[in-house]
């Protein structure tokens, strides 16, 4: 084993730690982040040699042929899970379950077109982010895989990336939901630098968001998801899975809302978390585009943000000056972190200022329009 080999294995066993570290001192999202670490430390430890090559006892995702995975699965503890569950998108389904088992709907039939304008503006980096990774020399396919970083939905990021880029899945995931933990930490600075802090402190009347009823709700999730799947089948299993658990939370169905929060999504959060840590092994970290993934998925995150805020003005100005223009910054689909910045940030202005119920409308209107661009890119390239 040479030198470099042995540097980038130490180094990536740091990584790990530090990922712990933080996770603990809840600096990063612990929930992914603190198996991710574990794995990615655990990894690098463990090369071994195995038929002439170096590998490990973990997981091996190159394997191709029938035959070979068949093999694999009998030799790496974790490939069954990655073979039945993130090569066919399963565990980016299981995540949306959950997620949608947990989400309000309230703002987002209240006032769907402010939602809807704020969530297509925080967008902005999907789109942009695309042409500028071909213009560094990724495939179109690469590219859109990429620019969906922007929308800050890590189901989504894993769906493209298996779709369109499946050699550059674990680089794009990882970068993913690094930057998405970091968000909490990064968007307040955005918003201080951007938004005059007299806006940042509107206080918005509760009162003024209508009541919505569960049937109401229900009836959304099915019309939406249909016509959604319908208008965009390649993204139906993601609308799916996010308007199932939609309607289990809005039936009151207790037991399988429970099953979805509490197993589903907790279970599916963890091994996704610890699969990516052991994929990110030294041959992944080689590769030489790495460092520009890197940059490009910072990129979109930051240009979506912008474009969230953007959005968010935008209503402010609608609104006559009663929306406070934070809740832009919610387009960003991180679901529920940007809507607790919009909130955080909010109260750090004015203790009275309380908006996360209105941040969530433009929160769960990203989710869409997110699988919506997913669902565009994927139908458009693949």
């Amino acid at each position: 084993m040479d030198v470099q080999t042995v540097a980038i294995r130490l180094g990536l066993i740091l990584v790990g730690l530090l990922l712990i570290y933080l996770s603990a001192k809840q600096v990063l999202d612990p929930l992914i982040l603190m198996p991710m670490g574990l794995a990615m430390a655990l990894v690098n430890g463990a090369v071994l040699t195995l038929g002439g090559k170096l590998t490990n006892l973990f997981v091996d995702p190159m394997l191709a042929t029938p035959n070979d995975v068949v093999n694999g699965m009998q030799i790496f503890f974790l490939q069954p899970i990655y073979n039945l569950t993130f090569s066919n998108s399963l565990i980016a389904c299981l995540v949306f379950m959950g997620i949608g088992a947990i989400t309000d709907l309230d703002f987002l039939i209240a006032r769907p077109l402010m939602s809807l304008l704020i969530a297509v503006a925080a967008e902005l980096g999907s789109i942009v982010t695309f042409p500028l990774a071909v213009a560094f020399g990724f495939t179109f396919k690469e590219a859109a895989a990429i620019a969906i970083v922007g929308g800050a939905d890590g189901p989504m990021v894993l769906f493209t990336s298996l779709e369109l880029a499946r050699d550059l899945f674990v680089p794009i995931s990882v970068v993913a939901y690094v930057y998405l933990s970091i968000t909490y930490a990064i968007y307040p600075y955005m918003i201080k630098l951007l938004i005059p802090k007299r806006m940042q402190g509107i206080a918005m009347d509760l009162r003024s968001i209508p009541k919505v009823s569960s049937r109401q709700k229900l009836a959304f999730a099915v019309m939406a998801g249909t016509v959604l799947s319908l208008l965009f089948p390649v993204a139906a299993p993601l609308f799916a899975s996010f308007f199932i658990g939609v309607m289990v939370k809005e039936a009151d169905i207790q037991r399988y809302r429970k099953f979805l929060d509490e197993v589903v999504l907790t279970g599916s959060s963890f091994f996704l978390g610890f699969v990516l840590g052991a994929l990110l092994s030294v041959s992944v970290v080689t590769d030489p585009r790495i460092l520009l993934i890197m940059i490009l998925g910072m990129v979109a995150l930051l240009i979506s943000g912008l474009g969230g805020l953007g959005g968010g003005m935008v209503a402010y100005w609608l609104s006559g000056g009663k929306t406070n223009p934070l809740i832009g910054i919610a387009g960003v689909s991180c679901i529920p972190t940007t809507a607790k910045v919009a909130q955080k940030c909010a109260f750090a202005a004015n203790k009275r200022a309380v908006i996360l119920p209105f941040a969530m409308g433009p929160c769960v209107a990203g989710v869409i329009t997110t699988a919506i661009i997913a669902g565009i890119y994927v139908g458009l390239l693949r």
